[in-house]
This record gives C-alpha cells, structure tokens and sequence, in this order.
C-alpha cells in the first residue's frame, strides 16, 4: 500500500493540466484571432468584390441582340427575312455539374452530337452570366418537355429570337450568300470593340451579300439591367438600352428575272448574269444546281454538308464569280476591236479560211470548228460565222502581249469589283505571266490557241457579262453592283473606266455581233428569227479536254462531263441597249442551241415584260458548233 501511495504526484498532475489548459487556451484565441482577420479580410479587404458579386446574384447585365436588315429585291420582294424561333439556351454558372446537365436534358430531347461540339466552343468565348444556345428552332413539343422539366434544369432556359430565313430558298443563295453560327475563329478574329457589338448574337454573314454588307446589316448591341431571382428568371428589367436594328438592303436584281433565268437553265450546270449596261446593276445572278441557305443558319448537319461538300454537281460552287472557264469563241468580239485599234486589220481586210490554219513553217495544222472553212471572210464576217481562222492570224499578228493588254481594259484577268465574296480573276494570259507562273516561255501556237478564247486564257460568266455591256456601252465599263440602296439612300453609280475607240471600230464590231443574231449566216440566227428588237449577241464553244491533230470530233464518243462548255453572250437593244447577258451551259456542247435560248427568254421577259417560252433552237446552217 505504500509503494502504491509513492507512485502518485499531485504536484506533476496539475503542473501537467495546468500546461494543457495553456496551450488549449492559446489555440483557441488562435483560431477566434483568424477567424476575426478572415472576417475583418471579408468585410474590409474584399468587401468590394463579393458586394458585386453578390449583386451580380440579384442584377444582371444582359446584351440585347440587334435585328438584322432585312434584304430586298429591286420591286420591294423581301429575299432574306427574319423569323421567330425557340431555343435552348445554357447560363454555365448556373447549372452546377454541366455534364450531368447535358445528359439529362438529351434524355428529354434529341440534340445532335454537332450542336454539343459547337455550344462546348462558344462556351470559352463568352462573359459571366452570358446565355449560349444549346439546340435552336424547338418544336412546340420540344418546348413543352422541356417547361415540363424546368425545375430539374437550372440555368437552362427557352429563349426567343429572330433567326435568319430565306423564303425563296435556293434561287438567290449564290447571290445572297448566308447566315450562319459564329465560329470561335470568328470570335478570336473580331477586335473588342466588335466582341462587344457581338454579345448575345449568335449569328454572323458567311458568303455573298450578307458577308459583304455585315456590319450594316447586323446593327448595334443594346443592354439592359434586370433583377433576377435565385434561379436566374428575370422579375424586373432595371435599366434598358436599346440595341439598333441593322439597316435594309435594296438590290438591283429581279427576282421575276432571277427565277426566269433559273427555270431556264434547268437540270443543266451552269449560269447566267444579267447586267444593266448604264449602272452596272446586277439583274439576275444564277449560278445551278445551288442550295438552300436555310440549312446554314442555325448549323447544318454533317451528313447534310457532307452531301453537299462532295456531290459532283458542286452546288456550294458559285459558278457565277467563282467559276473560270475557257471562253471560247466569246471572246472574239474583243479581239476584233484589239485587231482593228491597233491597225494589225481593218473593216476591209479579208483572210481566206480553208478550215484550217498553219504558222509560218509549221507543219501543225489549227482545225477551224467548220470543216472545209468559211471561205474569204472580212471581220464582220468573221465575228458573224465565228471564223477560227481568221482569229489565228489576227492573233498571230497582234501577239500574246498586245492581246493580253488590250483585253485587260475590259476586266480580263482581273476581279470585277463585284460586292460580293469570293470571286476569282480567271487569266489573261501573257509571256510575262506564263514566265512568273508556269516557269517556261511562251509559244507561239499557244498565241493561237488564245485568240479563239482555248488554252490559257479563262474568264467568270460576271467577268463576260462586264465585257459585254462594255461593249454595249461603247466603251464604258462599270463596276458591277448588286445593292442598289441601303437604308433608303441610293448608293451612287462607281465612275465608269474608259476604253477610247473610234465611233467606226465599235460600230463594226457591233455590227459583226448583230449579224450572229439577225445575219442570213449568223451562229445564232434561228433565235433572230422571233426576237422582235434588235439583238447584239455571239456564241460560243470551249473545249474542255484537247483533241490531237486530225481526230474528228464524235460527241457520241465523249462522256458528258468532257463535252464543250456552251457560251452565249448578248445585249439589247442595239441603239439603246437596257440588258447585257452572259450565259453558260456547263457540257452543253454549242452555243446556239444550248445557251442562246436561255439569253432570248431572259431578255424577252425583261425587255417585252412577257414569260415568253423557249424557242429551240434549229440545226440547219451554219454554227451549229458554236
């Protein structure tokens, strides 16, 4: 029992929890000072901070999306409009868990694995609090299931707005081009103050008019303050600006003309633009097969694409501006006015065509397109007949050089200037060019091959269209436009180039090309049968594969997609020409049968006012190859 009473030491016990009461003590006047610096931090360090985003919790700035411009036809036809349409809208710092959201509302709809992708881009480029749609153009039982749901979809919202529509569909997409989702390159690409402008619009101009004309078409972002509740629903708008609509847009074109000219192209792949002579105002721009612009606006599906991207008809490719084609015997008309400018012919001046064509010891022979030739012919004669011949030797004399100069005054080679997107400046050929891009020099049967529109030189339908209605014009070439107005103010004409020729020379040549209408020998002249006004035209054939010396032609033998290209170009009337006209059959072989026809039914209905139909055109006579 003693030994038990030495084993304990009150003194070390209370020693022992006195040190322990100490340290306990000290922790806890520890934690209550850091949990007076957290507070003091809080309230005083970075009171600023969570005030706003305590405020940002009950107020909220939200942009107000402008409405777009709406795009007229010359009469006053609305071409692209804007349509209400539902969509499902995601606010990220709202929803929690973004993932188990996605799953759960595309077990309640069907959203495509697309829309995810594109709403996961736009997701990084966006402010706080900044709605991003998720799945556009709901259906009312779509909307139904998901209202049903709401409360298991926070943050989630169905939105309306204003989407682009195209009601004509597919007959202005080339020209108009379209709409679509903006791109998170697009994004990074726009400067802050255009970030700015494009808050809460999820929309942008792809192609054509609606690229070109983008900022007055989209307009100016507007912003209001609104009171929000714990789920994010609006009770009350605090403060409005209002955003500024984009402005509307009036075109040259006609949309009477532009479905004429459409159903008279058909199934054929091809195009046809029609131009005022006196404005340079684009009357009808058709470029088939196209497509409908309404599948781009709210994004378009990748087997829709897919379909579209790889179908052989290419009805994304605007054949119009961007497709470059041989011209052909179009081309002739300008040569002869080169030939006669610089005195190498004159209206006199005659050539003898045995059907072909030889150059000083050469053995090589260049077939005329009509075997057995066209006998001695002058220039007028030339240009109504569509003599090969005699355009050799006017090309062998005036050289690559002087030919390339002197067409480059009529937009050869070059852009138009068009207000559109995407056009291309086919080529002139030139020694210098072929130098700078093939690396070799030039020869001389290839000057041959240029002077009847072949080998290198190739050119836009708008680019012969231009050409033409400077012809028209004796010498004035304007710029081709397709907005007439914006916002009600009449754009002004651009001053027209010009190109300084004698009265004498243009009237041979015109006159070369109202033979090919009107003429007892004219290429084209079972469609002058029935014109009641006088037409300025030519046609034209453009190989699209090569021959060897001495292969006759047999259409029967050539695939379809081989055969020669079909050329028509035109004007009228004559003395005061209203209409220029450039039309192209893709493989429709001749000129007079496949493209004049499509030339007459337009310029009938613009001229006469009259659907007038078809005339087919004949196969006796000569120019049945052109």
């Amino acid at each position: 029992m003693a030994e038990r009473l030495t084993l304990k030491d009150p003194y070390t016990e209370v020693r022992i929890f006195t040190a322990r009461i100490l340290v306990a003590a000290a922790i806890v006047v520890l934690c209550f000072c850091a949990l007076l610096y957290r507070y003091a931090d809080l309230q005083i360090n970075q009171y600023e901070k969570y005030r706003t985003e305590s405020e940002r919790n009950r107020v909220q700035l939200q942009p107000l999306p402008p409405k777009r411009g709406l795009i007229y036809d010359r009469n006053g036809l609305i071409l692209a409009d804007n349509s209400p349409s539902y969509s499902l809208t995601v606010i990220k710092e709202r929803v929690g868990d973004l993932n188990k959201a996605l799953a759960l509302v595309r077990s309640l709809v069907s959203i495509d694995d697309d829309d995810v992708d594109k709403f996961m881009e736009r997701l990084g480029d966006r402010y706080p609090y900044q709605s991003v749609p998720l799945k556009f153009r709901l259906t009312e039982e779509e909307i139904a299931i998901l209202s049903i749901n709401r409360y298991r979809l926070p943050g989630m919202e169905v939105e309306a707005e204003f989407v682009r529509s195209y009601p004509h569909g597919e007959l202005f997409a080339h020209a108009l081009g379209y709409v679509g989702r903006i791109s998170e390159k697009e994004l990074k690409s726009l400067n802050p103050e255009q970030v700015l402008n494009y808050s809460g619009t999820h929309y942008m101009g792809k192609i054509g008019v609606e690229r070109y004309y983008e900022d007055q078409l989209h307009g100016k972002v507007g912003y209001q303050n609104v009171e929000t509740n714990a789920r994010g629903r609006v009770l009350r708008v605090l403060e409005r600006s209002e955003p500024t609509s984009g402005v509307d847009i009036e075109l040259f074109l006609d949309a009477k003309l532009q479905q004429i000219a459409q159903e008279a192209l058909g199934d054929n792949r091809g195009s046809v633009v029609a131009i005022d002579p006196k404005t340079g105002g684009i009357l009808a721009l058709v470029s088939t097969p196209a497509f409908d612009p309404n599948l781009f606006v709210t994004g378009i599906s990748g087997p829709a694409y897919a379909a579209l991207r790889d179908s052989p008809d290419m009805p994304l490719y605007n054949r119009a501006l961007q497709g470059t084609y041989p011209p052909g015997s179009t081309m002739k008309p300008f040569y002869a006015l080169a030939g006669l400018s610089y005195g190498v012919v004159t209206p006199t001046t005659r050539v003898s065509d045995p059907g072909f064509y030889q150059l000083p010891n050469d053995s090589r022979q260049y077939r005329d397109w009509r075997r057995g030739g066209h006998g001695s012919v002058d220039v007028r004669q030339a240009i109504e007949q569509s003599c090969d011949v005699f355009f050799y030797d006017l090309a062998h004399k005036l050289t690559i050089d002087r030919l390339h100069d002197f067409a480059a005054q009529f937009g050869f080679g070059e852009p138009t200037g068009i207000d559109n997107t995407s056009e291309r400046g086919g080529v002139m050929p030139s020694r210098e060019w072929k130098r700078k891009v093939k690396k070799v020099a030039w020869y001389p049967g290839e000057t041959l091959s240029a002077g009847i529109g072949q080998g290198y030189v190739l050119a836009t339908p708008l680019q012969l269209a231009v050409a033409t209605a400077t012809i028209a014009n004796r010498g004035e070439r304007f710029e081709p436009r397709l907005v007439k107005s914006v916002n009600g103010q009449v754009l002004p004409v651009p001053e027209a180039r010009h190109i300084e020729l004698p009265a004498d020379i243009w009237k041979v040549v015109i006159e070369g090309m109202e033979d090919v209408v009107h003429g007892e020998r004219g290429t084209a002249k079972t469609m002058g049968k029935t014109l009641t006004y006088r037409m300025a035209g030519k046609t034209g054939s453009a190989q699209v594969v090569g021959y060897a010396q001495g292969i006759k032609y047999d259409v029967s033998q050539v695939a379809k997609r081989k055969r020669d290209h079909a050329w028509f170009i035109a004007f009228a009337p004559i003395d005061d020409p209203k209409i220029a006209i450039a039309v192209l059959v893709e493989n429709g072989e001749h000129g007079a049968s496949a493209a004049s026809p499509i030339a007459k039914k337009i310029a009938d209905a613009y001229l006469l006012g009259i659907d007038a139909p078809l005339v087919p055109a004949g196969t006796d006579g000569e120019g049945v190859l052109e």
